[in-house]
């Protein structure tokens, strides 16, 4: 593989600036709950995520990659046909789930990474149908159907655990003392090792965004050992600790402190659930979002305080940006591939 390829240059540039804005939305939302209990510091929150999120990348984050590159659209095929397609394909499909995200990121949107970059695929994969390359019939319809599943049992998910954990919490511990600040405080050690767990499972679920079309790229390129490197983990895992360094404030301040209150004990409770379901689907390769997951681990702490201490308002906001970004992701992604054959790249 040459390194000095353009579209090497080009693929490896558009995959650490998704993996940047991965760092700034999503691996945000999985440290939001830590900082918004005021468990950890924002400081802290990234000396964690730099130590557990490449842990989790690297370890454990290939399964979801090989789903991401190889799962949604008949690559090979395309390949046989035109391998510079594929190229462009994903080039257009990383750069377009990047501008979704640093918009949303913008105004403050816990959006879902994982639906930005399955949208932008997918959109690759409908304009390569559409003009005749592949049919429609060779989409993976059916792995696509299992991702879109998992994207709506992961919050109901996240939310039944951490509703019970949390629960439990009340009923066995802070019904039973009365210092609950004595208790609170304990439990910021406890949030602290949640808070390393939930950048484990971040890294070995999302990181696959950025690295997933990354990889399928390179692969045309010349790059097949038949397994992915670990560099090109390493790649996907420093772009998010630095997406989180340098923009992800913003959307902690949103998970953190806008839906419901967050004490330590409510944040351990978010946060072990959504990294125990994350786990999970990145054990069955299915690529889901840590972001919906952790939303609803955070609305279900706040159910267990009653209806009243969770803001609709702001879940009504983070829905709306969930519901448009699969379409919004597509469309631009076959736009800026058009674009892309049409000025002869």
């Amino acid at each position: 593989m040459d390194i000095f390829n353009p579209f090497v240059i080009a693929l490896l540039a558009a995959a650490l600036y998704m993996a940047w804005n991965i760092g700034a939305n999503d691996l945000a939302n999985a440290m939001g709950t830590s900082v918004g209990s005021g468990a950890l510091s924002l400081k802290q929150v990234i000396l964690v995520a730099a130590v557990f999120e490449f842990c989790g990348a690297i370890f454990f984050g290939k399964r979801v990659v090989s789903t991401i590159a190889n799962g949604i659209v008949p690559l090979d095929n395309i390949t046989m046909i035109d391998s510079h397609l594929v190229i462009v394909g994903m080039l257009a499909a990383i750069l377009a789930a990047g501008f979704w995200v640093t918009l949303t990121t913008f105004y403050n949107l816990p959006v879902s990474t994982t639906h930005s970059i399955v949208g932008a695929v997918l959109g690759f994969g409908l304009v390569s149908a559409y003009r005749g390359i592949i049919p429609y019939s060779e989409i993976h319809w059916s792995v696509l159907i299992k991702i879109v599943a998992s994207w709506l049992v992961s919050p109901l998910l996240g939310a039944l655990f951490a509703y019970i954990l949390f629960m439990l919490v009340s009923h066995f511990i802070l019904h039973r003392t009365n210092d609950t600040f004595a208790i609170e405080k304990k439990f910021v050690v406890f949030q602290t090792m949640t808070a390393c767990y939930m950048a484990f499972a971040h890294g070995s679920n999302d990181v696959a965004n950025a690295i997933g079309p990354l990889y399928a790229g390179l692969n045309v390129l010349g790059l097949d050992s038949g397994q992915i490197p670990t560099w090109v983990m390493v790649i996907g895992g420093f772009g998010m600790v630095l997406g989180l360094a340098t923009w992800g404030y913003k959307v902690i301040q949103t998970i953190g402190t806008k839906i419901t209150e967050l004490t330590p004990t409510r944040g351990f409770c978010a946060e072990f659930a959504t990294a125990s379901v994350v786990v999970l689907h990145s054990y069955s390769s299915l690529p889901i979002s840590t972001t919906h997951t952790l939303v609803g681990s955070v609305i279900g702490v706040g159910l267990a305080g009653g209806l009243a201490a969770v803001d609709l308002s702001v879940i009504g906001k983070i829905a709306l940006s969930w519901i448009i970004t699969v379409p919004v992701a597509a469309l631009t992604s076959a736009l800026i591939f058009t674009g892309l054959m049409g000025i002869g790249i």
